[in-house]
């Protein structure tokens, strides 16, 4: 049995163990017994991401016969990144708020739903979202190793390409040393994945038991209408887009795509963290397909930060879904507007889960709806973000294949890394 058919059994037997956990009161205290070996497997797999990041970019723009060629691969990622959400978020405004018409909310889950633990607490982070300016100032980081400890992903990448460039511009020997330094810790951060790997379907059934039984099955109404009009958009978003991006633009069979990309989405279905993410995705994705050394240490790791394909759909799935719920049809200059701003904002949502509820804020305000609303999505948002989070990982690994496969025409492909 493959390792990708042995998460994808566990992905199944996790949720299916975690129904009937919610159907049995007297199995109430298995999710807390289960719920720490996922949350040790995600640390485990989060814990690799700091140094492979770091490596990864620093070979990939300090290895490059022209540095210029990073430049161009950029510039082609961010039209793509851009274009891809874009295209996303215009599908939300068009299809969400026709499909939310035909149901009534019910009042009294809605009112259940307001009483969320964690709502305080991302509600708290929404409203302290930044500003453009203060945005733009974080990226250039006063202390890399505070951005590293903090996780902020973006800032670290802009030190690390700096890096990177610097590298080109100093002796051959020392570039040299550096650079085989580099390669050492990434060689070593690609083993410790392979150990962590080894333990997936493990770690993403103790990660499905406690999701599945926390949900159950009592959603109805408007709230099961809303999770399942956001999360087939995104299923068929991948499978009518992203896909055939990938075959087309790849220069891949459709079935080539797909095939790699299942062990990934496993791990980003249970994880709902497209960070937890990276290191699959490159010692799985990366290495299998040839990719270019750009496209394994400097694009997916850029695209992993910063792109969020499925943000698009559930931005604009959960602000139409407001806006029925409280009563407040959305006129077509207001979805104009919230699709530009999705498309804009969705390049600072953190990988976290629910991420995307954080910068919704801005987009509510400007629809004239309740910031209050962000609590009662973050309390339906298990389902979307699963969903999201594999729209989003999916379209890394579309970007890479598309921008990738171009660029080794003339960059010589990234070696593969070792097997132990």
């Amino acid at each position: 049995m493959s390792s990708t058919t042995r998460v994808l059994l566990a992905l199944i037997l996790g949720f299916a163990a975690g129904l009937v956990v919610a159907a049995i009161p007297a199995l109430s205290a298995v999710p807390d017994w289960v719920e720490p070996i996922g949350s040790v497997f995600i640390n485990a797999i989060k814990m690799t991401v700091i140094p492979l990041v770091i490596a990864s970019l620093i070979i990939g723009v300090g290895s490059a016969p022209d540095p210029a060629t990073v430049g161009r691969l950029g510039g082609r990622a961010a039209l793509l990144f851009v274009s891809v959400v874009f295209l996303s978020a215009v599908i939300g405004v068009v299809v969400t708020p026709m499909a939310l018409s035909v149901v009534t909310p019910d009042p009294a889950r809605i009112a259940a739903l307001r009483g969320s633990a964690n709502a305080a607490e991302y509600l708290e982070r929404a409203r302290n979202v930044p500003t453009f300016g203060a945005w733009l100032v974080s990226l250039v980081p006063a202390n890399p190793v505070r951005a590293a400890a903090d996780a902020a992903m973006l800032p670290l990448i802009v030190f690390s390409v700096l890096v990177g460039a610097a590298v080109t511009r100093i002796g051959e020997d020392e570039r040299r040393t550096f650079l085989t330094t580099m390669r050492g810790i990434q060689e070593a951060t690609f083993v410790l994945v392979r150990w962590v790997l080894v333990f997936a379907p493990l770690g993403v059934f103790a990660l499905a038991v406690p999701l599945a039984a926390k949900l159950g099955v009592a959603a109805a109404g408007a709230v099961a209408w809303y999770i399942a009009v956001v999360s087939a958009l995104c299923v068929l978003f991948m499978v009518l887009v992203l896909y055939p991006l990938a075959a087309i633009g790849g220069r891949m069979s459709y079935a080539a795509f797909a095939r790699a990309a299942l062990p990934v989405q496993a791990v980003s279905m249970s994880s709902r963290s497209s960070m937890a993410c990276l290191p699959v995705m490159i010692e799985r994705f990366g290495g299998s397909l040839a990719l270019s050394n750009e496209t394994t240490g400097f694009l997916i790791p850029l695209s992993v930060s910063v792109f969020r394909a499925g943000a698009g759909i559930g931005i604009t799935g959960g602000v139409c879904f407001l806006a029925a719920l409280y009563g407040s049809p959305l006129g077509a200059a207001q979805l104009a507007t919230i699709a530009v701003a999705t498309t804009l904002l969705s390049f600072s949502v953190p990988g976290i889960p629910a991420g995307s509820i954080i910068v919704m804020v801005p987009i509510l305000l400007a629809a004239n709806l309740p910031v209050e609303g962000v609590g009662l999505l973050i309390g339906l948002d298990a389902i979307p973000d699963m969903f999201r989070t594999t729209t989003n990982v999916t379209g890394s690994m579309m970007a890479a294949v598309v921008l990738g496969r171009r660029n080794t025409e003339a960059v010589p492909p990234a070696p593969r890394p070792r097997r132990t």
